[in-house]
């Protein structure tokens, strides 16, 4: 057997490994994570030292970024639950979608938001308005939750300015403004499939416990008047700080001079802890004042919400570690050669590079990032294929099939508190009808340019 060949059977074995100790044997997920990593990365040859430090590496990574976005959109969530805004939001949307359709308005939201913002951004953000909309109307939090994530996973894996997307658009030689346009094309419908579409046929199969902690935190510890609660223009826009901020940032790279004061300022306040920051400090003046909050209830909502996020942070930092066990022991090189030796068209193979290394690794930025490397000097060998098609075909591959190796996983799992079976039902399967529909209407468009 070829070391590859080897490699990859390995990586099986930990990802069955991991389904059957959680699921089967209920351990819990943090620990089955390191106890698999460490196992895996010894089987594959990696010294026992080197197996240990590249775990505390991939935790390290996975959490420096995420548990601060956590933290803070989970304080921004807890002030739009206890002054009403999220309710006040959530009674306009409803009125003007009507509650059979919700989810569709939350698809958009979704995809609107997601647009500038990573997928845990938009995600924090947005979360408590699935709440409380679940709550108001009995409709499934599934329904509304798989139609939340489809539309901020389309954006993230396929439009500029996502940092996966825009080195893809650089290692293609692609036209951004293009890619943005064929983006919108073929993500609307992508998430419209993989969001309400999907989320509408598996909700009713999809049963959740009645308790659900994170939920009892930013729905709102009581019902407030409408007349009491923040206006819907402010409680809007206080959510769409980070958003504006970080379109401003993106801007800037196009009008302003990289040396000037101005760019420099705005891409400041444009990076996403920044701009996460700047809204929570705005919402308690936005938020707080309307409600007559006192700087303690301001603290203590802030200390409240943060206890049902540490086993969430746990498992999303274990998922990390797990996912740079298998890069450093060399998955992602042994899976891209399998891809390469398929002699496919460059738009099939650059999904299947991408596919093959998320479901490897875990990540969809490392596999779209590896994916666009290995697959630009093929392509620019084979003349003929659009380059922006070629950045959508490689973000619908790197967002395949996400599984226990995946942080998103985790977090989905943890915030809709379903078990790994419900969460691999609904998704996992959501981001492989993502990866699929992304492809086909890839090549449709192309077809049709």
């Amino acid at each position: 057997m070829t070391t590859d060949a080897r490699l990859l059977l390995f990586a099986f074995g930990a990802v069955v490994a991991l389904i059957v100790l959680i699921a089967r044997f209920k351990v819990h997920p943090f620990v089955a994570l390191i106890s698999v990593s460490l196992a895996m990365g010894l089987a594959a040859g990696m010294p026992a030292a080197a197996a240990v430090k590249a775990f505390q590496d991939g935790v390290g990574n996975a959490l420096g970024f995420i548990a601060i976005v956590v933290g803070l959109g989970t304080m921004l969530g807890k002030m739009m639950a206890e002054s009403g805004a999220a309710a006040r939001i959530a009674t306009t949307l409803i009125d003007l979608f009507g509650e059979q359709r919700v989810h569709w308005a939350i698809m958009f939201v979704a995809f609107i938001v997601g647009i500038p913002v990573f997928f845990q951004v938009g995600f924090v953000l947005l979360i408590p308005l699935v709440f409380t909309i679940a709550r108001r109307t009995g409709i499934s939090l599934v329904k509304i939750g798989i139609s939340l994530v489809a539309g901020l996973s389309v954006v993230h894996g396929m439009l500029p300015p996502h940092p996966a997307a825009m080195l893809a658009v650089t290692a293609y030689n692609a036209d951004v403004g293009r890619t943005i346009l064929f983006g919108l094309l073929v993500g609307l419908p992508t998430a419209a499939l993989a969001g309400p579409v999907f989320a509408a046929w598996i909700s009713p199969r999809i049963v959740l416990p009645a308790n659900n902690p994170m939920a009892e935190q930013l729905e709102g510890a009581s019902e407030t008047p409408v007349a009491e609660t923040p206006g819907f223009g402010i409680s809007l826009f206080t959510v769409l700080i980070p958003v504006i901020l970080m379109l401003l940032a993106s801007a800037g790279d196009l009008m302003l001079d990289s040396g000037s004061p101005a760019y420099t300022t705005v891409h400041f306040v444009g990076q996403p802890i920044v701009a996460l920051l700047l809204a929570l400090l705005f919402s308690f003046w936005s938020l707080g004042r309307p409600r007559h909050f006192t700087r303690a209830q301001l603290m203590k909502f802030c200390n409240d919400c943060l206890g049902p996020t540490a086993p969430i942070l746990l498992v999303i930092g274990a998922g990390g570690g797990f996912n740079q066990v298998l890069v450093q022991s060399g998955v992602g090189h042994a899976i891209a050669a399998v891809a390469i030796g398929s002699h496919a068209s460059p738009l099939i193979l650059a999904w299947i590079v991408a596919a093959l290394i998320r479901v490897a690794t875990g990540s969809a930025t490392v596999a779209m990032t590896t994916a666009a490397g290995i697959v630009a000097p093929i392509a620019a060998a084979m003349p003929g294929t659009s380059a922006e098609l070629l950045v959508l075909a490689t973000g619908a591959g790197a967002l395949v099939l996400s599984h226990v190796n995946d942080a998103g996983f985790w977090m989905i799992k943890e915030f809709f508190n379903m078990t790994v079976p419900q969460t691999l039902k609904t998704w996992t399967v959501a981001e492989t009808i993502i990866g699929v529909a992304g492809l086909g209407f890839t090549l449709l468009l192309s077809l049709a340019l």
